[in-house]
């Protein structure tokens, strides 16, 4: 009787040490298929101005049966201090030359795979219903431009690129030092953007491809070629994180079918 109730124990115990492994196993089945689906996605690091066109691009990807693609969109400076953090990116695509010198200097890109697919324009923009003809040159006046308190939305000047842009551009037509007080910093060239399309500042200096989704917006100049250094857009794979889904999706980026997405946006495709 006491040999029974002992093996009786055992045959419970038995299956209670059966039940927990196995159902370990299934509870952890889930968390290894999430973690092969996390590795497999492509995550782009990509300027603000891209966010249409790169959009377009992924949905066109992953109609191809190609594994998810994810974005994070900001102003190339805030995504380059995210890298250096540490941030997770597979590829990043920055609005400007200054900021991927910046994080190869870190080391955080492949300098091999560095391209410059794309280039944009700098103009100058205002709310449609008070858009008219301006005249960028140098020494032009500010003061009738703008009146007595008007004022020009565009990026920070000291790190977001379109901002960058328009100081030296500003610098070079003779006019900075009049313009500069009158300049409001915003975080991305879409933040900028939306500033004149809410009618909260007279003007706006933006790329023209975002000047060209915008609705209630028109662009009232182009700033002279010679003004600025050409807006150009560098596209590299991150260090560490050049996995193949990566690289597959970075070529995509460059193929004639992304080229004609660009051009509908009104990119300037190299």
């Amino acid at each position: 009787m006491i040999d029974f109730a002992i093996r009786r124990r055992g045959l419970v115990l038995g299956l209670v040490l059966a039940t927990a492994f196995f159902g370990a196993a299934r509870a952890e089945q889930p968390a290894t298929a999430t973690a092969a689906a996390a590795d497999s996605t492509v995550t782009t690091f990509a300027a603000a101005s891209l966010t249409n066109a790169f959009e377009d691009i992924g949905k066109a990807y992953e109609a191809k049966g190609k594994p998810k693609v994810r974005f994070s969109f900001a102003a190339s400076s805030a995504l380059a201090k995210q890298m250096e953090a540490g941030a997770p990116a597979n590829i990043f695509a920055s609005a400007d030359l200054k900021w991927m010198d910046y994080v190869e200097k870190k080391d955080l890109i492949v300098p091999s795979s560095r391209v410059v697919p794309i280039g944009n324009a700098l103009v100058l923009v205002a709310p449609a219903d008070k858009a008219k003809p301006v005249t960028l040159a140098k020494g032009m006046d500010i003061d009738a431009l703008l009146g007595p308190n008007g004022r020009i939305a565009t990026g920070l000047t000291d790190s977001v690129p379109v901002g960058i842009y328009a100081k030296t551009a500003f610098t070079n037509l003779g006019v900075w030092d009049k313009v500069s007080p009158r300049i409001v910093g915003a975080e991305s060239v879409r933040a900028a953007l939306a500033l004149v399309e809410r009618g909260e500042v007279p003007y706006g200096v933006v790329y023209a491809t975002d000047a060209a989704i915008a609705k209630n917006v028109k662009v009232v100049a182009i700033f002279p070629a010679d003004s600025h250094p050409p807006v150009e857009y560098p596209f590299a794979l991150a260090k560490g994180h050049d996995t193949a889904e990566a690289k597959a999706f970075f070529a995509f980026l460059t193929s004639p079918e992304a080229k004609e997405i660009y051009k509908k946006y009104g990119f300037v495709v190299k």
